[in-house]
């Protein structure tokens, strides 16, 4: 019996390059894509992709979504599930005319997949579409913690176009039937984390024993949640029986202030960080938690990887990697 295919879009990425590798151990064949888009290096997403390249049932299209030949790929490699990861991310970056980028990879690149997957020939063909969401689509809640059912209200351009591609990925399986489901991310990090992200950057600093520049007071708090525990939830999404298509909060199960965090980082590297604060950024929300109970219930998920573990092995990932350029 042959293995199933999934295809995963973003697949040179943070989360995609782990959700890869995590699949080859389930069994599947995979079929990835990514366009290497410059918001950050593209050696980064290359070193990111080495050892599923490697594997010999991994099959890599460099492509946009927007004009890449979507419907011959899901066709010729019959793909069974789709986790849709790609986008463009960043928060700060999304603002001005900088907003455009945003639009396109968000928005437009996921109404090109959900399109064809409509236009296969058999669309049942498609078991699951995953959709990879964000916590940012709440924007300053009203609740804490919050619920799926919570009203959107995203304060930042970026989490406005991560809305539009949950909408359109609800709007499509309603009118089509598509197997949809959206995962709202919170706050992701470990190993391979972008380098625009914060805890890339705290780490960095620390390691080169520069000072940290802090938006706000610190006094934020953000629901952290380890790589490995957003890809298990990717696949725990594969076993939710179809019906209605889905939105689950994704977190890591406990909340921290920024400070504390920082705390803790400053007590894995054996140093306390030096700290600049600096006036809060446009789009940052106040604060941030996930109810995770419905993900509980329906996935069985349940975040394994605490903060202070699961920042300790992003900050060894790190410093192993500036030790490898020496």
């Amino acid at each position: 019996m042959s293995q199933p295919t999934a295809l995963v879009t973003g697949a040179a990425g943070f989360i995609g390059s782990h959700l890869t590798e995590r699949l080859f151990r389930e069994n599947y064949t995979v079929l990835g894509l990514d366009s290497f888009s410059d918001y950050y290096a593209r050696e980064i997403k290359e070193r990111n992709l080495r050892a599923a390249l490697e594997h010999s049932r991994f099959t890599f299209v460099e492509a946009d979504l927007r004009s890449a030949d979507l419907n011959g790929l899901l066709t010729r490699h019959n793909v069974s599930v789709i986790f849709h990861q790609a986008g463009q991310a960043g928060v700060r970056p999304s603002w001005g005319r900088d907003f455009q980028p945003y639009v396109e990879r968000n928005i437009l690149a996921t109404q090109a997949l959900l399109e064809a997957v409509v236009n296969l020939p058999d669309r049942s063909q498609i078991q699951k579409f995953v959709f990879a969401s964000s916590s940012s689509v709440y924007g300053d809640a009203e609740t804490l913690p919050t619920g799926e059912d919570a009203l959107p209200r995203p304060i930042s351009p970026y989490g406005v176009t991560k809305l539009a591609a949950e909408h359109l990925c609800m709007l499509y399986a309603k009118q089509y039937g598509l197997p949809v489901i959206a995962l709202r991310y919170f706050s992701v990090y470990g190993p391979r984390q972008r380098p625009d992200m914060a805890m890339n950057i705290f780490i960095s600093a620390l390691l080169r024993q520069n000072p940290i520049r802090v938006f706000g007071d610190g006094e934020q708090t953000r629901e952290m949640t380890y790589v490995d525990d957003i890809v298990n939830a990717n696949l725990l999404a594969l076993d939710v029986p179809d019906g209605a298509p889905r939105v689950y909060n994704i977190g890591g199960g406990s909340r921290a202030t920024l400070n504390a965090i920082l705390e803790t980082l400053g007590g894995i590297a054996g140093t306390p960080p030096r700290l600049d604060y600096v006036e809060r950024a446009a789009g940052d929300h106040r604060h941030g938690a996930a109810d995770i109970s419905r993900a509980r219930r329906d996935l069985r998920y349940e975040p394994t990887v605490g903060l202070e573990e699961g920042l300790r092995r992003q900050y060894e990932w790190q410093r192993d990697m500036v030790y490898s350029k020496e």
